[in-house]
């Protein structure tokens, strides 16, 4: 426990950025400089053998059959579609609660976005409510494995199957969570993985993954990568420039090395802070068992006011550490304080996606989204990255509650 005495040798302004990739690099610096003069001097950019044995260490990693390296986390999602032959008119069941590119693009390629709520527990997609979602038009369900954490895939997968339906997994925040012992990514026809650099194995700039267990669908997806072409100019498809860089490809595989270490530091951290913010008696957790298969949301109410993330599963990865303030207006209140004081804190997400003004024409935007609405003005993500010193959690948590007074 830091002292009160070392808190005040510390900086009247303090800062605790949302994410420092600076001190994360630091230690990996002479790896990442040295795998650059390799691509550098290899003279192989696109695609080769950087990109083929990093989607081996991957498919390994995760225990998935076939991984390809792409050019985003959104072109992940995009090229599976495209594979699953999923178009104009169709319907996929998206959670509304998540980043924009899910349900952007099922947009894009003229497919209907489906949105639906998501659950307290875990913010995840709400079981209980996609069944009546589906219609004759629906293709697929993509739930988010959103924050880190795992959807509750064994009733998702029986839907699907019951109903003839895609799982496309959007596990964009979550490389290395697991569900029921078994990575995500690997359950449904396809997963998708983003590796921007804010992600938990992030790059230097945009790539991404998709896993998939179907030789047939792997071999569609690899030939959309590069615009369908199936040899030198020849063309049996239209498909799209969806290729990762090799030197990406390179430095990821330096990063996925050390990955399982720096997960281990974010649910460190993660740890750290539910004992700082449950031994103030101000928080406490929202459920006491995980209720994604709940009817009814009912909206938290009691005397503690930071509601605090619940782990559905014990493989939670923490991409965001999320709180949630159970009464009006204290959620921004925290925000502005922790800003005066130079602590990063970002709201994830400030309008759900069933409420933006692209989305206005479509009818799936009208409905029940109570818990949506209410994470979109209650939530609050504090730095997590695996970096953070103790003193600076302990200094953020200090922070938060001296809002609330």
């Amino acid at each position: 426990m830091i002292s009160i005495l070392n808190l005040r040798s510390m900086s009247a302004s303090p800062s605790v950025p949302i994410l420092d990739l600076s001190r994360h690099h630091q230690f990996i610096q002479a790896e990442l400089e040295a795998v650059f003069q390799r691509v550098l001097t290899s003279g192989q950019f696109i695609l080769g053998p950087e990109v083929a044995a990093f989607e081996k260490e991957c498919a390994e990693y995760l225990g998935a059959k076939h991984a390809l390296g792409v050019s985003s986390g959104t072109d992940a999602l995009l090229l599976a579609m495209m594979a699953l032959g999923i178009g104009p008119g169709d319907e996929v069941i998206v959670p509304s609660y998540t980043f924009f590119a899910t349900a952007g693009c099922v947009s894009r390629l003229g497919a209907i976005p489906i949105f639906t709520d998501s659950s307290l527990c875990c913010f995840n997609i709400s079981v209980a409510k996609i069944e009546k979602k589906i219609t004759r038009k629906t293709k697929a369900i993509m739930p988010v494995h959103l924050f880190g954490q795992s959807a509750d895939l064994d009733p998702i997968q029986e839907l699907a199957k019951k109903h003839g339906l895609f799982l496309i997994e959007d596990a964009a925040q979550a490389i290395g969570a697991k569900y029921k012992g078994r990575s995500v990514g690997t359950f449904g026809e396809f997963g998708c993985f983003s590796f921007f650099p804010t992600k938990n194995l992030g790059a230097l700039g945009d790539a991404g993954l998709i896993t998939t267990n179907d030789d047939a669908l792997a071999a569609e997806a690899r030939l959309l990568r590069n615009h369908g072409d199936s040899g030198t100019y020849l063309h049996e498809k239209v498909g799209a420039n969806f290729r990762i860089d090799a030197l990406q490809a390179a430095l990821l595989r330096v990063k996925l090395r050390h990955l399982d270490c720096a997960t281990a530091g974010r649910q460190r951290n993660a740890g750290l802070y539910l004992e700082k913010f449950l031994q103030s008696g101000q928080a406490s957790f929202p459920v006491e068992a995980c209720v994604c298969s709940a009817e009814k949301f009912i909206s938290p109410s009691g005397p503690a006011p930071i509601l605090l993330p619940f782990a559905c599963q014990p493989d939670h990865v923490y991409n965001q550490f999320v709180l949630l303030f159970t009464q009006e207006g204290v959620r921004d209140r925290v925000l502005s304080h922790l800003h005066s004081q130079n602590i990063g804190a970002r709201v994830y997400y400030p309008l759900p996606l069933h409420a933006q003004a692209c989305f206005a024409s479509l009818p799936s935007r009208t409905g029940d989204f109570p818990f949506c609405n209410y994470a979109s003005t209650h939530s609050l993500a504090l730095p997590i990255f695996p970096e953070l010193r103790e003193e600076e959690i302990e200094l953020v948590a200090r922070q938060v509650l001296l809002a609330l007074k």
